[in-house]
């Protein structure tokens, strides 16, 4: 029996834009070489297609700059998609770019209306529940409108916190297998995975715990080899992926796709 939380048949990506040198960053540490990222980005859909999964891949968008981080504009689920209303106010024109290629792949689309906002990013669904960190760019009434929608397709939504000073709940967190989860120490240390499996980034490595499992790999930022390390002692293939500029603009693995 499949595990629609980490076993997938499609993936849809943007590829990176002209203008993603002017992305959302909550720190100025550089601006994103375009080159490189369209390599790591090319290296980042090789991996998913190699898993067997068919990956549809959208143009890039220079009216977005940060329209590559494709996640923030939906949640997809066996039962259908929900399109978000993301936090930042110059991202929120993305999600109707991406709502036609959903509703090419799914019967059943929903949206969050508002006024509440929500992101992709903040969303982590597990094998028993949906966690939905409340963060700047997600706040109560997003969280409230989604746990309607949700619950009406009988999943289990449950609000956590993502730490002060992070973006993303997922910034701190990932999915490994239906109930393992790698967080931060920070993120665990809130209780918010009571009951879980919970595999820590290693000291110093917090920044890689932004991974997916994607069918049978882990793909997780390149260069945190203690982590890398501690996942594949735990019985994970993991493939590691140059972040670099997507990391200038406080993106990570999860943020490149929508899997379903």
């Amino acid at each position: 029996m499949s595990d629609p939380t980490y076993q997938f048949t499609r993936a849809i990506t943007r590829r990176p834009a002209a203008s993603v040198v002017n992305g959302l960053r909550a720190e100025d540490i550089g601006t994103p070489d375009l080159e490189q990222m369209l390599k790591d980005h090319a290296h980042y859909v090789a991996t998913l297609k190699s898993t067997g999964a068919e990956v549809i891949e959208l143009p890039p968008l220079d009216d977005f700059a940060d329209a590559l981080f494709v996640e923030d504009t939906a949640l997809c689920l066996p039962q259908g998609a929900v399109l978000m209303r993301p936090g930042a106010p110059s991202r929120m024109g993305e999600v109707a770019e991406m709502a036609p290629t959903l509703r090419s792949v799914y019967a059943e689309i929903r949206e969050i209306s508002g006024p509440g906002h929500i992101e992709g990013g903040d969303i982590l669904v597990t094998g028993r529940e949906i966690l939905v960190g409340r963060s700047a760019r997600t706040d109560a009434e997003g969280v409230k409108e989604l746990a309607a929608i949700v619950g009406d397709w009988g999943h289990k939504l449950r609000e956590v916190f993502t730490p002060p000073g992070v973006l993303h709940f997922k910034t701190d967190c990932s999915l490994l297998d239906g109930e393992t989860i790698l967080s931060t120490e920070r993120l665990d240390a809130s209780g918010c995975f009571q009951g879980y499996r919970v595999i820590h980034t290693a000291p110093g490595e917090e920044a890689c715990a932004n991974t997916i499992r994607f069918n049978d790999l882990v793909l997780m930022p390149a260069g945190f080899s203690r982590t890398a390390e501690i996942l594949d002692k735990a019985g994970f293939s993991v493939v590691e992926i140059n972040n670099s500029e997507c990391a200038k603009l406080d993106g990570g693995m999860s943020c490149l796709s929508l899997r379903f």
